[in-house]
C-alpha cells in the first residue's frame, strides 16, 4: 500500500506549538508485509506499531519504501509526517478501526505537540490545543493568494536540543505580547488581509531564544521582508 502525508510549517511565529499550515511537499510511503522488514528505529514503523498496539494486536514485520521529498530536521514536520504514515498504513492494515481525530490523538503523542501532526492530517491551517481529553482543533483554508517561499539551510535541526533552548518561564509582557501577535495571525488568515502578517509572524516566546542557533536566521528574515515578503518567521521544534 502506498500513503502520502505533507510537510508542515509550524508556529508561523507566535503559535508556539498550537499553529500549523501544511505544505506542498509530500512524504510518499510504500509499506508491504513482503520483504525484508524495515527496522523498529524507522518512524513509519513506529507509527504503525502503535497503531496495532491501540487494538492489542501484534503487528507483522513490514518494509518500508520512501519516496522522500521533506528535508529531514529542518523544521518542516518530517517526523510527524513519518509517524503519521505509519499510523495510517497500520489504521489499513487493521481495517481502518480509527478515524482521523483518533489518529491525530496518537501522533500528538508520539510527537509530544500536535502543531505538524494536526496540518498534515487534515490540510489547510489548523490551530490545534492538547487537553486532557485529547487535541481540540479548527481548521481553515488558507488565503488563496498566500505563497510561502522556505529558506531550507544545510543544519540539521535536532528537536530536543532546540528545545533545550527555552527557558521554564517568560516574562508576562513576553506571553501577553504573544497572544496579541497569535490571535491577529489567526484573524489576518482568516480574513485574507496578508498586510497584517509582517507584525502578525512576530515571536517572543521561542524565537529569541534559538536565533543563535540557526546562523543568518536574522539576516535571512530582514532580507525576505526587504524583498516583499508579508511575514517572516522559524519554522519548527
Amino acid at each position: 500500500m502506498k500513503v502520502r502525508v505533507p510537510a508542515s510549517t509550524s508556529n508561523l511565529g507566535p503559535g508556539f506549538d498550537c499553529i500549523g499550515l501544511a505544505l506542498r511537499l509530500y512524504l510518499t510511503v510504500e509499506v508491504s508485509t513482503e520483504g525484508p522488514p524495515s527496522p523498529g528505529c524507522d518512524l513509519v514503523v513506529q507509527g504503525l506499531r502503535e497503531a496495532f498496539r491501540r487494538v492489542g494486536r501484534r503487528p507483522p514485520p513490514v518494509s518500508v519504501r520512501r519516496e522522500e521529498a521533506i528535508p529531514e530536521a529542518r523544521g518542516l514536520g518530517s517526523s510527524a509526517a513519518a509517524r503519521i504514515a505509519g499510523l495510517m498504513a497500520g489504521n489499513l492494515l487493521l481495517g481502518e478501526p480509527f478515524g482521523r481525530e483518533e489518529l491525530l490523538n496518537m501522533a500528538a503523542e508520539l510527537e509530544g505537540h500536535p502543531d505538524n501532526a494536526a496540518p498534515a492530517l487534515f490540510g489547510g491551517l489548523v490551530v490545534a490545543v492538547r487537553t486532557e481529553s485529547g487535541v481540540v482543533l479548527s481548521r481553515l483554508d488558507p488565503p488563496s493568494d498566500l505563497s510561502l517561499a522556505l529558506a531550507v539551510p544545510d543544519l540539521r535541526s535536532d528537536t530536543s536540543a532546540a528545545r533545550r533552548l527555552l527557558p521554564e518561564q517568560v516574562p508576562f509582557v513576553d506571553a501577553v505580547y504573544n497572544v496579541g501577535r497569535a490571535s491577529l495571525l489567526v484573524a489576518a488568515l482568516m480574513k485574507g488581509d496578508l498586510s497584517l502578517l509582517r507584525e502578525a509572524t512576530k515571536d517572543r516566546l521561542h524565537q529569541p531564544y534559538r536565533e543563535s542557533s540557526v546562523p543568518g536566521f536574522g539576516k535571512v528574515c530582514e532580507a525576505a521582508l526587504e524583498a516583499g515578503a508579508c511575514g517572516a518567521a522559524l519554522s519548527g521544534a
